[in-house]
Formats: structure tokens, sequence, C-alpha cells
């Protein structure tokens, strides 16, 4: 029902009468305000009748003193938004508004009404607009005309956009439109402190070259524009003109580059040239790409002159003989040009490589100096690089083709230089080479993979033997043949050989080996074959008896761990290297713990913590990436291998006696220190994958943590415990499983000689329900407050608030499906962080140091944004921790200071007399770690106000002098970077 027929606004017109008749302007105004606000807010009831009287009667007010006009544009905006408004008032209204109102005279805020008013009717009458032909356009132009508040220009830039995109008519009017907003640019606006509107230079930037780059219409006008811009000295106009022009090349065509072509190339020759600026030559590189494909993309008609040709010649007579001069100059900018023109298409790729490249290949042969090939090698390796843009090299066509042998001969040639430099890059140009497919010939990749083992095996630099390595592993998946058949058997041929030379290179020689092994296992054939090769060693190793065995076994699980994670992505590689690793590994621990049980032959090396602890990631990766019906498969035989020692499924199964590991008795220490593997198992499963008696399995677990001797297996079997709960659904189970663990807890940490144990079994369950947000961790949590005041565990369970910020490597992360919510520091932080403050004021001065140190630990991995929110409350606090003498308090809480006075100065800034001098004290510390992070934080201080710090710029300066002649370097160097910084405080220009 309308507002009419009920009678409201019928009753509302009469009764304003008398101020819209009134003589006074004033009062005429404020009954059109009120008019005009009932339709803002029902406007959407009106029907076409009442419309259209209303409309007519604001337009006869739009000729009434300027007092008033606000209001009327105001009500003329609420019935824009009208969907029954009738057809031909749009335009009326428009017409009404362009004849009547000098739009630019008006406040902001009405100024912005009348924008408004032309958007909504563009959005729901265009084509009614259309009808106005070029005078829309002119009007608009007339509105726009002058306008200078950054709110209203975005409003108004969006509306010439779709101008121009909607294809208005722009008749005659194309320069003056142009003209109403190009004399914004280059945009020159600075945001005025604490702006409500947020409105930034950026903003603005966008929005005008949104409109600049709309049209090829705009083009005779623009581009010199662009060009006088690109020619002044002010750096923003540069970057301006650069970034419009790379935007306009993906409208125009060949007719409106043509006239302007030489100036643009010369401008930016010479920009690329001269600059001094890395983003004004990466715009002009930009630019120049932008030009070349632009210029690509023209269909060229019979009897048009090739511009693309003519541009290319431009470019190659102005760059191609710098790559010749013998003192180099300009031979980098120059061939930055030709490189980005080249990218630009597949002709322009021909056109200018069939003249670079053979001068590229005999300038390589003309130099004889390292540095200098290896300078030509890199130019040529940018040019190799632009080629795998366009995918397999075609023989009628390519140039690079045609060059096959004397590039692959200048390339095998850095790769036997003594100039680790040029190796680097020949390994960067062999490995795209090899990415070419139909480049390289079969006796060309076995050519390639034989540099490739020579370097990674017997290059005496390290750099050139990893980049060897990376380089077959990026080849691999393209030539797994080639790589399984040659590369794979001669490393193993390597690895099993027993050299007559010394110790130390056969080990090197070894330990590259494996590395190899595991950078080319990045294809499952070529996997199928460097698994079995790598797990062979380990079992070689494993049979040893030298005191090396242990970092050999470390270093094969290092090899395999590399392989686990490249085989993640692939389903068939993962599960493949799952079902073999996992249960080889599982048996040789397995077979290594009963001999050790049994006092027999030696594969005490296998159980030694390093060892296990390298194992852990290898199994961890194995499992993560399962799917959940595979890892299903597999748990239903690992979790019976622990609690029923079933060993079928293991290879190798005849052990000689039973597998207990949760048994009792001194001689099954060794098989308890296994759990180390099933927690890398059981706790990187997917949350779905059900695991087979959890109950049971979760039990023994928790009594092995409380109760086992060897810190190690305790540990293991407390982090596998937390890892299990924090994924176990909630419910009625888990409750008791909880109450459980607490009722062993809280009697193993009163008293007893399982107090550490049950301390780390209290810290890591805290850990797994603080991640999940489980209600009983702030009960666990405060257990763990209480035991900051023990002297005896105070500070193990300090440093325990480092284990429950921190990212866990092997349990309880994101990475092994654990339930991690967002958000869990900064609760914790509200939680917990009053408690501790609190508790430091009330403890006695012998435990104080350990409220400190939980203090430091959870504001050091708290986001540093949430931090320096907090900073105010709890800097004193942090001022004192400094002066406590754990040098674990010190550390951390220098490690959380040094962001902070990069973050927060003015607030850092008031307590610049204290920081001074805590900091200064801490560079004499006997400990090098915190000399190292006071200088790093005397460095940062200079960040801070100068007019603060010029008091104490002198005394700094002094102090500094000790460190200088420290006896460690690391030292001497922080030492030199802060006393530098402090000495150029305050000097102009800083």
């Amino acid at each position: 029902m309308s507002l009419l027929t009920t009678g409201f606004l019928g009753f509302l017109l009469p009764w304003p009468r008398f101020c819209l008749e009134n003589t006074d302007p004033r009062m005429r105004g404020r009954g059109i305000q009120l008019l005009s606000q009932v339709l803002l807010q029902c406007y959407s009831l009106l029907q076409e009748k009442e419309v259209l009287h209303l409309v007519l009667f604001y337009e006869s007010r739009l000729q009434d003193h300027h007092l008033v006009i606000p209001s009327v544009l105001q009500g003329l905006r609420a019935l824009s938004m009208c969907e029954v408004l009738s057809p031909g008032l749009a335009v009326s209204v428009l017409k009404a508004i362009f004849q009547e109102v000098h739009v630019q005279s008006l406040m902001q805020l009405d100024r912005h009404t009348v924008y408004s008013i032309i958007t909504n009717f563009m959005s729901t009458r265009e084509e009614e607009l259309k009808g106005l032909g070029a005078d829309f356009t002119f009007g608009f132009i007339q509105v726009m005309d002058g306008e200078k508040d950054p709110r209203n220009l975005l409003v108004a830039f969006q509306i010439v956009r779709d101008l121009i995109a909607k294809d208005y008519s722009l008749g005659p009017f194309v320069e003056e439109l142009f003209e109403v907003t190009s004399c914004y640019f280059p945009v020159d606006f600075t945001p005025p402190p604490n702006d409500p509107h947020g409105i930034q230079r950026e903003d603005l930037i966008l929005s005008l070259r949104a409109v600049l780059a709309s049209t090829p219409q705009f083009a005779e006008f623009l581009l010199p524009l662009l060009i006088e811009k690109l020619d002044s000295e002010l750096q923003s106009a540069k970057l301006d003109s650069l970034q419009t022009l790379t935007a306009c090349c993906a409208i125009y065509g060949q007719k409106e580059l043509q006239e302007f072509l030489p100036s643009l190339w010369s401008s930016l020759r010479r920009e690329v040239f001269q600059t001094a600026s890395e983003k004004i030559e990466a715009e002009c590189l930009a630019a120049l790409h932008a030009l070349s494909a632009c210029l690509s993309r023209s269909v060229l008609s019979s009897d048009s002159e090739d511009l693309l040709d003519s541009f290319l010649s431009s470019i190659l007579q102005d760059c191609r003989h710098h790559l010749c001069e013998p003192d180099m100059k300009l031979v980098w900018p120059s061939a930055k040009l030709l490189q980005a023109a080249a990218g630009a298409s597949l002709r322009t790729y021909h056109r200018i490589t069939r003249s670079v490249l053979p001068l590229l290949l005999e300038q390589y042969t003309k130099h004889t100096q390292s540095s200098q090939r290896r300078t030509i090698l890199e130019m040529l390796l940018g040019f190799l690089e632009l080629q795998q843009k366009w995918g397999h090299v075609e023989e009628d066509e390519s140039t690079l083709l045609s060059l096959q042998d004397p590039v692959c001969s200048v390339v095998f040639s850095a790769l036997t230089d003594p100039s680790v430099q040029l190796q680097l890059v020949g390994i960067k140009a062999l490995t795209v080479l090899g990415s070419l497919q139909g480049f390289l010939s079969s006796s060309g990749l076995e050519l390639v993979v034989d540099h490739l083992i020579r370097l990674a095996l017997h290059e005496e630099d390290s750099q050139s033997s990893e980049a060897a390595m990376e380089a077959a592993g990026s080849l691999a998946p393209t030539y797994p043949e080639v790589f399984s058949g040659r590369m794979v058997p001669r490393l193993e041929e390597e690895l099993q050989s027993e050299r007559e030379e010394s110790y130390h290179n056969h080990r090197s020689l070894q330990q590259r080996c494996l590395q190899a092994l595991a950078a080319v296992s990045t294809h499952t054939s070529i996997v199928r074959d460097t698994v079995p090769v790598l797990l062979q060693h380990l079992q070689k190793v494993q049979k040893g008896t030298e005191a090396r065995n242990t970092e050999d076994m470390v270093s094969v699980c290092q090899s395999l761990h590399r392989v686990a994670l490249q085989c993640q992505q692939d389903v068939e590689g993962c599960w493949y290297f799952h079902q073999t690793v996992v249960p080889c590994l599982l048996a040789m621990a397995v077979q290594a713990a009963m001999q050790e049980s049994t006092h027999t032959l030696p594969g005490k090396a296998l159980l030694e913590e390093e060892v296990l602890a390298a194992m852990i990631p290898v199994i961890s990766a194995a499992t993560t990436h399962l799917s959940p019906e595979l890892a299903a498969q597999s748990v239903s035989h690992v979790v019976p291998l622990f609690l029923n020692g079933e060993v079928s499924f293991l290879p190798q199964n005849s052990f000689p006696c039973s597998f207990q590991p949760f048994g009792d008795g001194e001689c099954l220490e060794a098989q308890r220190r296994l759990v180390a593997l099933l927690m890398a198992f059981v706790c990187s499963l997917p949350r779905d994958v059900a695991i087979p008696q959890q109950e049971w399995l979760l039990r023994e677990l928790l009594a092995l943590s409380c109760s086992c001797n060897c810190p190690f297996t305790a540990t293991t079997a407390a982090k596998c415990f937390a890892g299990l709960v924090n994924k176990h659904p909630a419910g009625q189970q888990l409750d008791e499983i909880l109450q459980l663990a607490v009722n062993r807890m809280e009697p193993g940490l009163a008293e007893g000689p399982h107090r550490t144990q049950a301390l780390t079994l209290l810290l890591w369950v805290t850990k797994a329900l603080v991640l999940r947000y489980h209600p009983l961790s702030s009960c666990l949590t405060d257990k763990l407050l209480g035991l900051l005041g023990d002297t005896e565990l105070g500070p193990t369970a300090a440093d325990g608030f480092s284990l429950l910020m921190a990212e866990s490597p092997d349990v309880l992360h994101k990475g092994c499906h654990a339930d991690v919510r967002i958000m869990f520091r900064q609760r914790f932080f509200t939680d917990n962080v009053p408690k501790l403050v609190q508790g430091f004021h009330g403890a006695g001065p012998d435990v104080k140091a350990n409220y400190l140190k939980g203090l430091s630990h959870v504001l050091n991995h708290l986001p540093k944004p949430v931090l320096v929110t907090e900073l105010p409350t709890l800097l004193s606090l942090l001022l004192e921790a400094l002066s406590c003498s754990d040098r674990v308090v010190q550390l951390s809480t220098l490690s959380c200071l040094h962001p902070l006075l990069l973050e927060a100065p003015q607030i850092m800034s008031l307590h610049v007399d204290t920081l001074v001098t805590k900091f200064l004290n801490l560079t004499s510390s006997p400990t090098m770690a915190v000399r190292i992070a006071a200088l790093r934080c005397a460095h940062a201080l200079t960040s801070l106000p100068t007019t603060v710090l010029l008091p104490y710029k002198g005394r700094v300066i002094r102090a500094l002098a000790k460190p200088l002649d420290d006896k460690k370097r690391l030292v001497r160097k922080e030492a030199v970077a802060a006393r530098g910084e402090w000495f150029l405080l305050g000097s102009p220009g800083r």
C-alpha cells in the first residue's frame, strides 16, 4: 500500500506547505529536507504516479535559492533508487541537474550526492541515458570539471570507466573527457593523519589508471603525456607513467602506438641505461615487454608496415653492439632490454635470438676470464629460460636448435671450469636445456647425467655439488629412464665401493652419494630404484662395528626423509615408500632391540637417541599423506606389533625372542625405546583413522611415561599419549583417560623418584589440550603455574611454557593432522599471563626467576601485533627480567624486546634510560648469545626518536668500543653494526 493512499504523505505534504512556500530560503530548505529524509526511508513503497509528481516538484526546486539545492539533491537521490520510475524521468532529472546546478560550487557531500544520482541512473536506466548521446557525456564533464575531493574522485573515476566500458557515446568530447581526468595525473595526494575515510594515494592511482587505460581513443592524448612525465625528474611520476603505459598496451594496437614508438623506445632505453632505481628499471622492462607483446598481437594487412619488425630492429641496433664492448659496462642493461622484448611473444623471441645468440656464443669463446664468461653465460641463460615459455623446441623456426652443438659446448665447458660461480651458472643452464623437450639428444642426455654425477660426488666445493643434486632432481621427472638407468647404478656403485683413501674422504663421498640418491628421487619409478639402495646401505651400516655407525645411520635416515617428503604429493609413490620403508625400519629396530635384550650380535647404534630421532621424521613423513584407507590398512599392523608383539608383517621376521615394549623388566629397556617409532607413526595418522585397541594403548603409554627411568623413553611415551589425546573424539572415553592421567600425575608430581617424568607428561598433555581448547587445559595449566614455586621442578616448569607455545617438530602440529585451533596462543596469553604476573609479585626471591622465565617464553611466541597492544602493562616486568641472572631469561627477554623496539618505538622511548643501561650491561655477559642479542637490541634502539636518543649517544659509543675487541667474531660483527648506527645518529639525511 502506498504512502499517499495511507494518507501519511498526504498529511505530511500540506503540513510543511508553510515551509515550502515561505519566502525565507532557509525555511523552504528545511521543508524540503524533511520531505527528502522521509523519501530516503520509504522510496521503495512509492507508486509510479507518486514518483512522477515528486520528480516534477524536485526538478522545479532546482531553480530555487542555492541554500535549498542540497536538500533537493537528497530527494532526487532517493527518487533515483525507485524501481517504478517512469521512462524519460531519469533523462529529465539529469538534464535539469546539468542545466540548473553548478555542481563544483556545492559542498563535498552534495557533490557526492550528484555523483550517486548519476551512478544510480547508469545502473538502472542505461538505455535511456544512452539515448541522450554525447550530451550525457558532456553534461558529466561539466559536473566533474574541477573536482578535488578524493572521495568524490573515486566515484567520478568509476563513472568515467562505466561510460567507456558500457559504450556510451563520447561524440566529439573524447579530448574533453580525457582532459577532465588526466589533469590529476600523476596523482599527488597524501592522506591526512588519522584520516577516517582510509583513502590512500594508491587507491586514486589505480582508479585513475583504470580510466586512462580504458580506451584506445585516449591514446593520441595520453601517450605524449606519458612521454613527458617519463622525461621528468620526479621518480613517482616516472613509475606511474611506466605502469600506465604497461596497462594501456593491453588494449592498444599498432595504429595507436605507431606515431609514438620512437619516443617511447628512446625514453625506456635512457631510463634503463641511466637510472639508479631498480623499481624504475623493472617498470621500464615491463613496459617494453608490454609494447612488444602489443605489436605482436596486431594483425597485419598486406599493405601495412610491419611495426614489430622495425621496432625490434631499433632495439637490436641500440643494444646489440654493447654486448661486444670490452669494458662490458652496458652489457647487463642491454641484455635486460633484449630479454624483455624477446619474452613478449614467440615471434619476438625468434627475431631477437636469431641476432643475439650467435653473438653471445662468439663472445664467450673470445673472452678467457671466468668472470666475463660468467656474465655472458648468465645472459645466455636468460634467453634459454625464455624458451621455456614456449615449450617444445620447433625445428623449423628455432635459432636455439640450430645452435645446439655450440650451446651445449659452452655450457659443458662452464661445468669443468675451476670457477665455482661459473659452474653454478652452467648448472642452471644445464637444467634449462634439459627442460626443453626435444633439444637434447640421447647422447647429450647421457653426457648431462655424467656431468651431474661428477659435480655431485667429486666437486670440492659444496655449492656446486648441491646445485648439481638439485639439478638432477629437477630433470629426473622429465627423463626418469635415463636417471634410473645411468645415475642410480653409478651412485649405488660408489656407495658400495671400498676405496683405499682416507677415512674422511671416503665418508664424504658416501655422504654425497646418499644425498644424491635422495635428490634424484623425484619420480616414482626412480624411487623404486633408490629406496632399496638406501635401505640396503642402512642394513650394511647396522651390521658394522665402527664408531661412525651412528653418524652414518643418521645420514641414511636424512636421505630417506627427503625422499619421503618428495613422495608425499604422489599417491603411488607415497604408498610404495610407506609400505617399503616403514616395515623395514621397524624390523631393523626390533631386531636391534632384541639383540640388546639377549646380549647377542651388535646392533646398538640403531638404538641410539640420535638414530631413533632421525627415524621419527622418516616414518612421520611417510604416514601423514596416506589416504584414510591405506592408513587404516597400515595401522592394523603397526599397533598390534607394539601391543601384542605381532611381527608377521615385518620383513625377515625371525627374531630371537618376543617383542614386548610395554613389558616389565630391565632387559626390555631397549625395546621400550622403540615407542619413539610408534609415536612417529600413530601421531601422524589422519584424524579420521581409527586406531585399534586405542584405550589399551593409551593406558600403556601413560604407565610407561610415568614409571620409566629412561628420559628419552618416558618423553616419547608422553608425547605419543598427548598426540593421541589431542585427536581423540570428545566424550566419556576421553574424559576417563584424562582423569586417569591426572590421577597418575598428581602423586608423581608431589613426591617420589619420577617427578621429572610426571612433569614432562603434564607439559605434553597440557599442550595437547590447550591446542584444542579442551576445558581441562586451564586446570592443568594452573598445576603448571603452581610448580613455578617449586625449587626443584620450578626451572623446568618455566621452560615448559616455551614447549606450550612453540611449534613442536614431531607431534601436535597441523602437518600431522593435530587438532590446532586458531589463535590458541592469544587465548593462552589472555588466560594465564595475569596469573604469571600475580605469581611473580607474590613469589619468594629464590623462585621469582621462574615466573619471569615463563612470562618471557609466552611473550616470545606471541604474535607481535598482540604483544605491542599489551606492552605498556608488561614492559616493567620485561625490564626487570633483564636483571635476572638466568641467561635463558635474559636471552628470551632480549629476543622479545628486539622487535618491539622496531614496532613500538614511541612506547619504548618512555623507558630509554633503563633500556640503554640494561643493554650495555649485557654486552659484557659471559654468554656469547646474550652479548649478541644485547648488541642487536642496542642497534635497534636507533629506531627510537632521535631527540630521545641524542643525550645517550656519547655514552653508548664509548660502551660499544669494548665489544669491538671481543674474542668472538660474531660479537664483533654485531658491535660494529650497532656502533656505526649510533655514530650516524643525528647526522643530516639519516
